[in-house]
């Protein structure tokens, strides 16, 4: 059997774009995919902390050091410049697998730079 488990987080980051007119997906700064260990075109999830939406949809490489959390397309609608949310990628694991791993956990400052955390989250 395999399990559902979070593999990585990016905790609250702030959305700086939302373009509708675009095909769809979330482009992010590279060193944040690097901190959460995403590559491009994984499947994420991006929860809004402003009005509780979720979507599903997978990543694109925005330039490195940029800050970047861009809602492109239909996503555009439930996420706005400004709102903190939650960016979840998860993965399938044996029993054992699940037994020894834990998921990386990525705080951010208000420039959506990884940062070492610091108290609860």
């Amino acid at each position: 059997m395999l399990y559902a488990v979070l593999r990585s987080k990016i905790h609250r980051a702030r959305v700086t774009e939302a373009v509708l007119d675009y095909q769809g997906s979330l482009s992010l700064d590279a060193d944040l995919m690097a901190a959460a260990d995403l590559r491009e075109f994984d499947w994420v999830q991006i929860t809004s902390m402003a009005n509780g939406a979720r979507w599903q949809t997978y990543v694109l490489t925005a330039p490195k050091g940029s800050g970047t959390v861009r809602a492109n397309g239909a996503a555009a609608r439930h996420f706005a410049p400004g709102d903190e949310v939650i960016i979840l990628a998860f993965a399938y694991a044996t029993a054992e697998e699940r037994l020894r791993s834990l998921p990386r956990i990525v705080h951010v400052d208000g420039a959506n730079q990884p940062v070492t955390p610091t108290g609860d989250l």
